[in-house]
């Protein structure tokens, strides 16, 4: 494909009375396609052209509709309807500004020689594991652990068994 004068100046001639780049590379053919059409029109520099005649008469714009005010909302003296999986939804409660003083539990720190191996364990022990569990030094707390309390010492049971609101608020974000 090569653009001679001849197809450069019908390529003008047609841009200029609106044709479209497709409308254009059916008229030129011989291989020529609407890209090629718009890649030289864009070479040439040619910007201002005529509307393209429409086929078909303009479509009449539609009315807009007139939007009435809605009446304000009744006020009810119980819950608003719920749909969904909004039915279940809790409503928002404000948190209590100071929070409750707790009761704080000092850590239990037990020396290396008196913290347990899995051999010497007792049900009255904490089974609270320190250390990695591959390396020869690891070990279990061993602190006092009251038999039914479950398996931890106090502090141990403090650590692993924290109230989920708690667990949310200490969360970094």
């Amino acid at each position: 494909m090569s653009w001679t004068d001849e197809r450069v100046e019908l390529l003008r001639k047609l841009w200029l009375e609106g044709l479209s780049a497709s409308q254009i590379a059916s008229e030129l053919s011989n291989g020529i396609t609407r890209n090629a059409v718009i890649g030289k029109v864009h070479r040439l520099g040619l910007s201002g052209r005529a509307k393209a005649p429409s086929q078909a008469a303009p479509r009449p714009r539609a009315a807009k509709p007139i939007r009435t005010p809605s009446p304000a909302p009744r006020a009810h003296n119980h819950a608003p309807m719920m749909r969904g999986n909004l039915a279940f939804a809790m409503a928002p409660r404000m948190m209590e500004a100071t929070p409750q003083p707790k009761a704080q539990l000092e850590e239990v720190v037990i020396p290396m020689s008196e913290r347990v191996t899995i051999m010497e364990l007792r049900e009255s022990m904490c089974r609270w594991p320190l250390g990695d569990p591959a390396s020869p030094d690891f070990r279990y707390c061993g602190a006092d652990s009251p038999i039914g309390d479950g398996p931890y010492c106090k502090y141990h049971a403090r650590v692993a068994y924290q109230p989920a609101q708690d667990r949310r608020r200490l969360r970094p974000r």
